[in-house]
Formats: C-alpha cells, structure tokens, sequence
C-alpha cells in the first residue's frame, strides 16, 4: 500500500534560506557583525564561497528591471540584449570590485638598510565612481612615503595594487584618499606620508553642468609631512607639473 507523503516532512527538509536572495544573506551578516556596508566599504569578509557569482545573477535580474522601466526592448535590440549582464558583471567584476574582493596581498621587507630619505611614487593612474551618480572619476595619485629603520618596505607597483582596491568603489575622493592613507600607513608604519590626488569628475563633465577641464586635487598628510612644512614643500616641488 503506497503511502502518501507528508507535506510538513517535506517542508521541513527545505533549507530555511531556500530563496533568500544573496544580496540579503550577505547583508544580515554584516548587520549581525554590526559592520557599515557604505557604498566605500568592503564587504569581502562576508560574502562565502560561490556567491559572488550568485550576486552576479541576481543584479544582472535586477539591472534588466532597470531596462525594461527604461522602455528599451532589450528582446529585439541587438545592441542591448546581453547590456544587463555586461553591466553587473562590470559593477561586480570590474569597477567596484574593490567592495566585493579582500585586499590584494602584499609581500612586506623590513628596511634592512635603514632607508630614510623620502620617496615619491607616481604618477599613479586611478579609476573610480561617485557614489552620488556613478559616473566614472579618472585621475592620477603621488605618494611620498618618509621610512625609518622600522619602516616595512613594500614594492612599488603594491601601492598601484592598494590605490585600485581602495578607488575600486563607488567613492567621494576626499574619502578615497584618507582610506588609502590610512591602510598605506597600517602597511609600511613610515614617519611620514603624503598623498596628492587630481581627478576629473565625470558628474561634472559628462552631466549637470558639463564642464569638461574643471579637476579636483585634494592631498592627505600623515607624520613628518604633516608637521615638518620643509619636507611637506620639498614632496609638493618634486611632484611633476600636473596636467
């Protein structure tokens, strides 16, 4: 005699977050570990094994939304019918990678010969977003690091690797620049850092007032750069003349 099933038994062998899309998974992590998820934040501590490629399917859904209240017939458009997966795997992938990927890993040499005289890294070309549009923000970076015999050195291109981390998010530079300044000096502990960044805002110039030369340069002191006004004009005069 068959047996029928039981409908609570079955249910009960469902996963409780059968469903659930991931973005929430992820958020009631980092809300459980009472953690900011800021547009410039990094979320990579909770996001596990897999999901990442979840996410991906998910705001690839979400974006197609975008294009339909859009009106654009994304069925019959040659030129739109992939534009919703292009589009979240360029957010996830690509320009706000730096949110979704722990920090690159960077090899750290003591400073064996007692380095300390200033060096200035760059220009270093970054590549971000505003978080209040998302419209791009293309600029170039100098770091002037002052070591001490403690000082941890690091290879060059690792201050490209880090600057792309942090500018990988949507951003306001003024903050992009301290979040780098500050894991710059977690890194390498040096007496002294300075960062200048110029950049030109796509806000600007692609919408609202469209101006198309106007750049922003802001700078962070830390250290010896921050107290020792000689030093501070001695990184300034050896940064090249900026464009």
């Amino acid at each position: 005699m068959l047996m029928k099933a039981d409908p609570s038994s079955q249910l009960s062998q469902i996963a409780p977050d059968e469903g659930t899309p991931v973005s929430v998974k992820i958020r009631e992590r980092v809300l459980a570990a009472r953690k900011r998820f800021h547009s410039n934040d990094n979320i990579a501590d909770f996001i596990e094994p897999g999901e990442l490629e979840q996410l991906l399917d998910e705001v690839e859904e979400k974006m197609q939304a975008v294009l339909d209240s859009m009106v654009i017939d994304t069925t019959n458009d040659h030129n739109t019918g992939d534009t919703a997966r292009r589009v979240a795997k360029m957010y996830l992938t690509e320009v706000f990678k730096g949110r979704y990927v722990k920090a690159p890993r960077i090899t750290e040499f003591p400073n064996a010969e007692h380095l300390n005289e200033l060096m200035i890294v760059g220009p270093i070309t970054v590549r971000s977003a505003c978080s209040h549009h998302l419209c791009p923000v293309v600029g170039k970076l100098w770091i002037g690091v002052m070591p001490n015999e403690h000082t941890n050195v690091i290879g060059l291109s690792k201050y490209a690797r880090l600057a792309e981390w942090i500018m990988g998010r949507p951003q306001i530079q003024e903050e992009a620049v301290v979040q780098l300044a500050d894991l710059i000096m977690e890194k390498t502990q040096p007496d002294g850092l300075a960062l200048v960044m110029e950049a030109r805002h796509y806000c600007m110039a692609w919408r609202g007032v469209k101006d198309l030369d106007s750049k922003m340069i802001n700078s962070v002191m830390r250290g010896a750069f921050l107290k020792d006004p000689t030093l501070r004009r001695e990184f300034l005069a050896l940064i090249p003349q900026k464009d």
